[in-house]
């Protein structure tokens, strides 16, 4: 039985059981004055039959409360009077919370999956709140009679509230109105009125048991940063509002936003600025890249008919090309123009000493908020007879005078592949060792395997599944010759010769030197700062974007978060935003590149996320075809039966410009169907965007008025030329 089948199943049951208890009156049967009208009758049959009526009650209550009908309150008091307070509040406790469990299990199969892929982004910081705080939220509500419970139920059903937290928290967080309207049931005959049982003091009293938690909850968050700050002398006044620690990319935009407000900034920068991306990331990287297509076109240039036989490369050509493409970017990250921004650009190693004193040397800078964008360095395994000062990395590759004849690469991500792929086309025999099962790990199986044959056709040897044991010395294979010993899945092992090494197998934050142990500020597991999710620290003045933060560390991801955390610092007491993360392009700038945005199928079947798959071969693309760049497609996922976008895969030339199409789609809402309805010039790449668009459509075509248009076309050509009317006067 499909998903759909099945909730239509679930549903079509709970409207029978409804319909019939609304059709059968117990709607009108449940009152007050039947309960206690009848009151004699109930305890005579609990009398006679005290399991089957136990139990039979215990059924209907669960019943009842899973298909939120009403009666659940007139219940509870005829429970108090059946079984009496201590049995009557077990029962019900117990039937209440399952029921209460069963109506959120309904609400979760039937709506959860629809409302998630028609409100995505805004359900996505809902559940982000229910992972850290749900089970205290959902304490206090339930703490509180003002809510409905059966509303309670439905809308946690909603969320990605696991099942075991919505049970055992409902359970303990109703047991003391349960026990309330128990005890008053041991006094139906004497009731009233339902409003009897809850006086406005009783009431008041519920919402500040209910409040306590949260109020609780931010007393021990403020008593937590007041002894912080206790421990710290504040000064009376401050010379900056923002000190930004790091110059990279996060650093910068943060610096830029923040004196473009008028704020007053100082930017601390103990090494070049620009950071990672613009001294030994993105730029040099992509001059690099460009240097290596050039040999390869040159190589390939006899399919259309041009011999230029093989290139000779001149690595110290190469890399004067990289350091000089650095060169002509550095001006717009020099300290220069952001000094003519306003930024007090500060040279020097940055510690904090206090949450609002950073030392820079003998300087003392005093801040109402920092941000911490320190960024991140390559990451080293520890391998066995590594000699660390030889290795190669993303920050002292463009060093290299000689081209390595053997080169090992050890990781297959983004860095991995454009790097190895590059030195490939240099000339260097390449080998890529990377311990998944296939390249580029986050990327679908498909994605994957486009990249991998092109790097196979051009002799890069891939050893995927393979882990790296140790590094040992290979004399016989020549003077620098050294041997890296690799062991696959199955436990066999094999030898790799090179003459150099080339790590690419991530990075790891810059947290060092900046004196957050002392300010209690912690970092998680894989060593990034942990912050929330507006990138406040626990420090409620110290904030941290970028490669610092994660999870992302690209340029573009560095920015958005810049944005935010400057924001949020600047202007957090009147409104803090969360971080999105929803529409954020990656590129592997490899050939063919790998390009993405929002979900990939990998991603849509871990969380559960039902989708359509509409993919469109480069192979159908005209321009691709001209140009001999057909190898590659575009894969778009989206909403089953509608044509909003969840995620976007393009794996072929220029995918990273093409994938903008699909981002500002996804950023703006804009459906396939106005994609398609957008005129594209001719030829180009970017047709693939409504091709792909086009494939949709088509697979969504309505049948049943095409089959009419087909049955009226055909009596239109049975019934003869139509008689035209001639306006034209006669002719005498």
């Amino acid at each position: 039985m499909s998903l759909a089948q099945r909730r239509l199943w679930i549903l079509v049951s709970v409207a029978l059981l409804v319909a019939a208890f609304f059709i059968s009156g117990a709607h009108q049967w449940l009152t007050l004055d039947n309960l206690k009208a009848n009151q004699t009758e109930f305890q005579r049959w609990f009398g006679e039959r005290p399991l089957l009526v136990g139990g039979g009650f215990f059924l209907l209550y669960t019943l009842m409360a899973g298909l939120s009908l009403p009666g659940a309150t007139l219940l509870t008091l005829l429970g108090g009077a059946l079984f009496g307070f201590g049995w009557g509040l077990l029962i019900i406790s117990f039937a209440s919370t399952l029921g209460a469990t069963l109506a959120f299990v309904i609400a979760r199969t039937l709506a959860r999956g629809p409302l998630e892929r028609r409100f995505a982004a805004q359900l996505d910081s809902i559940n982000r709140g229910i992972q850290r705080e749900g089970a205290l939220y959902l304490f206090t509500l339930r703490l509180i009679p003002l809510f409905p419970f059966f509303v309670i139920n439905l809308v946690m059903g909603l969320t990605r509230m696991k099942v075991v937290t919505f049970y055992w928290v409902s359970q303990l967080g109703m047991l003391p109105g349960t026990a309330v309207f128990v005890n008053a049931g041991r006094e139906l005959g004497s009731l009233e009125s339902l409003s009897g049982i809850l006086s406005p003091t009783l009431i008041v009293s519920f919402v500040l048991i209910g409040l306590f938690p949260l109020v609780a909850r931010w007393v021990v968050d403020a008593i937590k940063r007041h002894r912080l700050a206790k421990a710290y002398h504040r000064p009376q006044g401050f010379d900056y509002d923002v000190v930004v620690i790091g110059a990279g990319s996060a650093g910068l935009v943060a610096s830029y936003i923040a004196s473009a407000v008028k704020a007053r900034v100082a930017l601390v920068e103990r090494d070049a600025m620009g950071g990672d991306c613009l001294n030994t990331g993105c730029v040099p990287s992509k001059a690099l890249i460009r240097a290596a297509r050039a040999a390869h076109e040159a190589r390939q240039a006899k399919r259309f008919g041009v011999h230029l036989g093989e290139p000779e490369v001149d690595v110290r050509g190469v890399m004067a090309h990289v350091h000089d493409a650095i060169a002509k970017v550095a001006p717009h990250d020099s300290p220069a123009r952001y000094r003519g921004l306003g930024v007090d650009v500060v040279h020097g190693e940055a510690r904090l000493q206090t949450p609002w004193e950073v030392r820079v040397g003998e300087r003392v800078l005093t801040s109402r908020h920092v941000i911490i964008a320190s960024g991140a360095r390559p990451r080293v395994l520890p391998l066995p007879g590594i000699d660390a000062e030889e290795i190669l990395t993303s920050d002292n590759l463009w060093q290299l005078e000689r081209l390595p004849e053997r080169l090992v690469v050890i990781g297959g991500g983004p860095i991995g592949c454009e790097l190895g792929q590059s030195f490939a086309r240099l000339g260097s025999r390449v080998h890529l060792v990377e311990e998944a099962a296939q390249l580029l790990p986050r990327e679908d199986r498909d994605v994957a395997e486009t990249l991998e044959g092109a790097l196979r056709e051009e002799g890069v040897g891939l050893h995927l599944g393979c882990r790296a044991l140790a590094v040992e010395p290979g004399p016989s294979h020549g003077p620098q010759a050294k041997v890296l010993v690799i062991e696959r899945a199955d436990g066999s092992r094999s030898r790799i010769v090179f003459d150099r090494l080339l790590m690419a197998v991530g990075r790891q934050a810059n947290v060092e030197g900046l004196g957050l142990e002392a300010l209690g500020i912690a970092t998680r597991s894989n060593g990034t700062l942990d912050v929330d999710d507006t990138l406040r620290s626990l420090h409620p003045n110290i904030w941290a974007c970028g490669d610092v933060v994660g999870p992302y560390q690209l340029t573009h991801a560095s920015a958005h978060q810049a944005w935010h955390a400057t924001v949020n610092a600047l202007f957090g007491e009147l409104k803090r935003f969360s971080v999105s993360y929803r529409a954020l392009p990656a590129v592997t700038f490899s050939d063919p590149e790998v390009a993405r945005v929002g979900l990939s199928e990998r991603e849509a079947k871990a969380r559960g996320t039902a989708y359509e798959l509409t993919r469109y071969e480069l192979s159908e693309l005209d321009r691709a075809i001209a140009d001999g760049h057909d190898r590659g497609f575009v894969k778009v996922l989206t909403v089953p039966g509608k044509d909003r976008i969840l995620g976007a895969s393009v794996v072929g030339h220029g995918a990273g410009e093409l994938l903008a199409t699909f981002t500002l789609a996804m950023t703006r809402n804009i459906g396939l169907n106005k994609l398609l309805a957008t005129i594209h010039p001719y030829p180009s790449y970017s047709e693939a965007a409504k091709a792909s668009a086009g494939l949709w459509k088509n697979a969504h075509k309505p049948e049943r008025l095409l089959g009419w248009l087909a049955r009226y076309f055909g009596w239109r050509r049975r019934s003869g030329r139509l008689h035209l009317i001639d306006t034209h006067e006669e002719r005498p």
